[in-house]
């Protein structure tokens, strides 16, 4: 299939239900230290009711935002959540210099959260702060290597043969960085 003559530009927002909206807003803009940008309170026609519900954003550098839902019916919090799965595979990964690590790093030390809610993984293409918010959603704070460019261009070069490979049952490493 053919790319996107234009690929979209950014990540707009990235949407959750949180079971706890002040709690939500503590972590993200007390803790993490982004801005609370828009709060939005409203009454839809929604999956065949009317739902009222608060729409939470806070921003990230590019723009975007991560979002969050919390419903005034309790069956309708109930219904979509959140269901975060207990995996730290489901998570956003948000690109940051080594400042902005090392600061993110030094506030949730500061908050008191301690592992397994944070932890650290030297990818060795990247270093990765990993924490998780008060709904279970993992927040991945990435550092590129200082060779991104030339990482980057490496495997987008054998991407397609890469991803033949390990579905053929090739689970090799090809992960030299570390």
């Amino acid at each position: 299939m053919a790319q996107l003559a234009k690929l979209p530009s950014r990540l707009h927002h990235n949407a959750y239900v949180t079971r706890d909206q002040e709690k939500t807003r503590q972590f993200y803009e007390d803790v993490i230290g982004l801005p609370l940008l828009a709060t939005w309170c409203e009454s839809d026609e929604l999956f065949g009711k009317v739902r009222t519900y608060v729409h939470t954003f806070y921003g990230i550098g590019d723009g975007g935002a991560l979002a969050f839902f919390q419903f005034a019916d309790p069956k309708d919090q109930e219904e979509f959540g959140p269901k975060m799965p207990a995996t730290p595979f489901h998570h956003i990964a948000l690109a940051v210099d080594a400042d902005t690590q090392a600061a993110l790093e030094a506030r949730i030390a500061a908050a008191g959260i301690k592992p397994p809610a944070t932890y650290v993984l030297e990818h060795g293409y990247c270093r990765s702060v990993y924490v998780s918010d008060p709904n279970g959603l993992t927040l991945e704070f990435t550092r590129d290597h200082p060779d991104a460019a030339k990482i980057n261009r490496d495997r987008r070069a054998d991407a397609h043969a890469e991803l033949r490979r390990w579905l053929k049952g090739d689970h090799t490493s090809n992960n030299t960085y570390r």
